[in-house]
């Protein structure tokens, strides 16, 4: 079996928009594909998971509504499931339209099932006399039943499906960090072609996501003030939130997904590509790196689950993207590798996942910096060891030590994050936790900001464009095309 071309089939592939939102599409989809009739009537039940991660984001194509039950709705009515993650380009103006009224008229609604640990959807659709359901578990794209009118046309022998048990889950999650690097160095050309593809894609939308005043922009921002200074951190981390912008905010272009989500994705491949870049490194060292990214996020996930209490942006595509930029530069150096995986977790471990939204860019600026941070200590034979906190003797110890901390240690923090949102959600009545884009967040981009003569300098930092005059914010997003 090739662990790598395993990963890259389930766990690598594009999404347009927030993966469990689009799920939940994909799986009314199918649904809607058995009926005739026109659908009248929508119930949706999903994990806990699924409900906290599609909460709040905003979904392509719709003008900025968000959540499951908006995504969920619009599938129903497109009913072309054969796009799976990248249905949403379907969405039309009559479409959404219909979707608006099924959900104001309260024919559509959507339900938290607290018994469910794994990633479950359940979606029944009524249309007059016909009716239809569909199941995914597991995974976002894995469908395990279909029905039309209680006639059952497919249950897939994976309907008990959990990670644990998939082929080549049990075979990741029974390798070493060691042989990961390995398969890294072994990547074939398919593999290879498919990498790059991701890089490009990624790429794309960071362009995008800069022209939205959002968090990319203001991390540029004060490197044009010379608030901040110019550097791999500051430009790296303008590229990752810029594209999370992008993503967070609804808009229309897919990005290379890693370990199932599309945000971990942009860490994943961004992070060691743009490091890469900076160091003019050999294209074949950037790819094989950043598959060395998505094997150590796949594998990550093996133990913390897909949908953690704990940001995976962090744990698991940080640490990945961390491990690149060590093997980037000094190959199979396991030492350095294991202090970069720990630098990273001891770091950010605690950075709670509360869901889906505009506000992961944050976290995700946070996850570039300390990844680029966490290598460069373990290049120079630095980071935390076993001596400290929960950190073990291996990196494979201390995920494993993370695990737990986020499975047991963290579950209440979860729960009591998800009676918050239902808290929130139960006050709306027109479409659930479907909401309308903050339209103070579409000001003028041309308006100065508030505050911003005010701002303090930062001391002892040379900017390296001193006497180069101004710079645009959108020259650090064009620096690495």
């Amino acid at each position: 079996m090739n662990i790598l071309s395993e990963v890259l089939k389930y766990d690598v592939f594009p999404a347009l928009g927030c993966t469990e939102p689009i799920a939940v599409a994909y799986a009314a989809s199918a649904a809607g594909k058995q009926l005739d009739g026109e659908v009248s009537e929508i119930h949706i039940s999903v994990d806990p998971g699924v409900y906290k991660n599609g909460f709040a984001v905003a979904i392509p194509n719709t003008g900025g509504e968000r959540g499951n039950l908006i995504a969920g709705v619009l599938g129903a009515l497109i009913q072309r499931p054969e796009l799976k993650m990248e249905i949403m380009s379907c969405v039309t103006e009559e479409i959404l339209s219909r979707a608006k009224t099924l959900i104001q008229q309260h024919r559509a609604d959507i339900s938290c099932d607290r018994s469910k640990r794994l990633l479950y959807i359940d979606v029944f659709l009524r249309a007059e006399k016909d009716s239809a359901r569909a199941v995914i578990e597991g995974s976002h794209t894995n469908l395990v039943r279909l029905e039309h009118n209680d006639r059952v046309l497919l249950q897939s022998n994976e309907a008990l499906y959990r990670a644990s048990d998939n082929d080549f889950r049990t075979a990741l999650r029974n390798t070493s960090i060691a042989k990961l690097v390995d398969m890294a160095g072994q990547i074939e050309q398919q593999d290879y072609d498919y990498i790059k593809r991701g890089i490009d894609m990624n790429l794309r939308i960071c362009k995008e996501g800069h022209s939205l005043r959002r968090v990319g922009h203001y991390i540029s921002e004060l490197v044009v003030k010379k608030q901040r200074e110019d550097s791999i951190f500051s430009s790296c981390e303008v590229m990752t939130s810029s594209a999370v912008d992008a993503r967070m905010g609804g808009l229309n272009l897919p990005v290379m997904s890693s370990g199932g989500s599309g945000n971990q994705g942009i860490v994943a491949i961004l992070v060691p590509y743009l490091v890469g870049k900076h160091y003019d490194l050999e294209e074949g060292v950037i790819v094989r790196s950043i598959a060395l990214a998505h094997l150590m996020n796949s594998y990550i996930k093996c133990f913390t689950g897909d949908l953690s209490p704990l940001c995976g942006c962090a744990i698991a595509a940080g640490v990945g993207a961390a491990v690149a930029i060590v093997y980037q530069r000094a190959g199979k150096d396991m030492p350095k590798i294991t202090l970069a995986a720990n630098n990273l977790i001891s770091d950010l471990g605690g950075m709670l996942c509360d869901g889906a939204k505009e506000g992961c860019a944050l976290k995700v600026a946070s996850s570039t910096n300390s990844a680029i941070r966490s290598a460069h200590m373990a290049l120079n034979n630095h980071g935390i060891t076993q001596m400290e906190g929960f950190v073990g003797t291996t990196a494979e110890d201390t995920i494993r030590n993370l695990s737990q901390i986020g499975a047991i240690g963290m579950s209440l923090a979860n729960d009591t994050m998800l009676n918050i949102m239902i808290e929130k959600s139960s006050g709306q009545t027109d479409s659930e936790e479907s909401m309308i884009l903050n339209k103070d967040n579409l000001h003028d981009h041309n308006k100065p900001d508030a505050g911003d003569e005010n701002l303090p300098k930062e001391s002892g930092h040379q900017n390296i464009t001193k006497g180069k005059g101004a710079r645009s914010p959108l020259d650090l997003c064009k620096k690495y095309h």
